[in-house]
C-alpha cells in the first residue's frame, strides 16, 4: 500500500524563492511584512472607497478593483512561497499548479488591462472634462470592467490548458516560488517553439499594445497639464498621473522582460527576481502610492478615523 506521505510522480515540487537558512530569514521576513502591508493597505483602500460617498467616481471604481486584484495576487503567491520556505520539497498537484497559473495570469492580465482603462479615465477627466459624465457613465464603467475580467480570464484559460497539456517526462522540480509558464516550459520534454510563439503574440496583445496606449495617453495628459494656467490644477493632475505611471512602468517593464524572452534565455535566479516586480511589489506599493499621494483618499481616511473615534466616545458615554 502506498505511503500517504509519498509524493505522487505526477506532482510538481516548487523549490521556492530562497533556501531555508539563517541567511535567508531576513528576506523572507521582509516578504512577510510586504504580505501584511499589501493585505491591510489594499483592504483599507477598498473600505474607504466603499464607505466614503465622495470617492464614488469612475476613477475610484477602477481603483477598488485594482486593490481587489492586488489582494488576490498576494493571497495566491505569498502563502505558497512561505510554505515552501518552511517545508522544503512541498509538492503541488498538477491541478493545484494549473489553478495557480490560471489565477496568477488572470490577475496579471486584468491589472494590465485595468491600468489601461484607468489611464483612459484620467485622459477623459483632464483633456475632455465636459464629456466625462457621458463617456465614463456607470454603464460604460461596468462594461469596461466586464471586458477587463473576461479578456483576462480567457487569456489565462488558454495558457493554462496549453501549459498543462505539455508532456513532462523529466524532473518535476520547478525552480521558482510559484507555477509560472516560463519555469514550466523549461521542464517540458517536447518542442515548445510553437507555444512560445503564442506567448509572444499574447505579450504583444496584453502588454505592449496596452502599454503603448498608456504611453500615448499620458503624453497627451502631460501636454494638456503643462498648458493649464492653474498651478494648483497642474500639481494635482501631475501628482495623480505620475503615481499611476510609476506603477505602470514597473509592472509592464518586468512582465514584458519575463515573457518576451525565449525560454533558452531564462535563468531561475533572474526569473525569480523579475517575477517579484510584477507579482509582489505592485500590491505592496499600490495602496501606498494611491493613498499617501492622493488628497481625496487621505481626507476620506481622516473622516473615517474621526467617525470611528466619535462612535467609540459615544459608546463609552453610554
Amino acid at each position: 500500500m502506498k505511503n500517504e506521505n509519498e509524493t505522487s510522480s505526477a506532482d510538481f515540487i516548487l523549490l521556492g524563492f530562497l533556501s531555508r537558512t539563517s541567511v535567508h530569514m531576513f528576506p523572507m521576513a521582509m516578504i512577510l511584512l510586504g504580505f501584511i502591508i499589501a493585505l491591510s493597505g489594499n483592504a483599507l483602500l477598498m473600505l474607504l472607497i466603499q464607505v466614503d460617498s465622495s470617492l464614488h467616481t469612475p476613477m475610484y471604481f477602477f481603483l477598488r478593483q485594482l486593490a481587489f486584484m492586488d489582494i488576490c495576487q498576494t493571497l495566491i503567491i505569498i502563502p505558497q512561497m512561505l510554505a515552501d520556505f518552511l517545508i522544503p520539497g512541498n509538492p503541488i498537484s498538477p491541478a493545484g499548479c494549473g489553478a495557480q497559473i490560471f489565477l496568477v495570469l488572470t490577475m496579471g492580465a486584468s491589472e494590465c488591462l485595468l491600468l489601461t482603462v484607468m489611464a483612459y479615465d484620467r485622459y477623459i477627466a483632464i483633456c475632455n472634462p465636459l464629456q466625462y459624465p457621458i463617456l465614463m457613465s456607470g454603464n460604460i464603467c461596468f462594461l469596461l470592467s466586464a471586458g477587463v475580467w473576461m479578456g483576462a480570464s480567457v487569456n489565462a484559460l488558454i495558457h493554462t490548458v496549453f501549459t498543462l497539456a505539455l508532456p513532462y517526462c523529466g524532473s518535476k522540480e520547478i525552480d521558482h516560488f510559484f507555477c509560472e509558464v516560463p519555469a514550466l516550459l523549461k521542464l517540458s520534454c517536447s518542442d515548445t517553439s510553437r507555444y512560445e510563439t503564442l506567448v509572444f503574440v499574447t505579450v504583444i496583445v496584453v502588454l505592449l499594445i496596452p502599454f503603448s496606449i498608456i504611453l500615448a495617453t499620458y503624453t497627451c495628459i502631460l501636454y494638456r497639464v503643462l498648458s493649464m494656467k492653474s498651478t494648483k490644477g497642474q500639481q494635482k493632475a501631475l501628482a495623480t498621473c505620475s503615481s499611476q505611471f510609476t506603477v505602470v512602468v514597473m509592472f509592464y517593464g518586468a512582465a514584458t522582460f519575463m515573457y518576451l524572452r525565449p525560454s533558452s534565455y531564462h535563468s531561475p535566479e533572474q526569473d525569480k527576481i523579475v517575477s517579484l516586480f510584477y507579482t509582489i511589489v505592485p500590491p505592496v506599493l499600490n495602496p501606498l502610492i494611491y493613498s499617501l499621494r492622493n488628497r481625496d483618499v487621505l481626507h476620506a481616511l481622516r473622516k473615517w478615523i474621526e467617525k470611528c473615534r466619535d462612535l467609540q466616545q459615544d459608546g463609552q458615554k453610554l
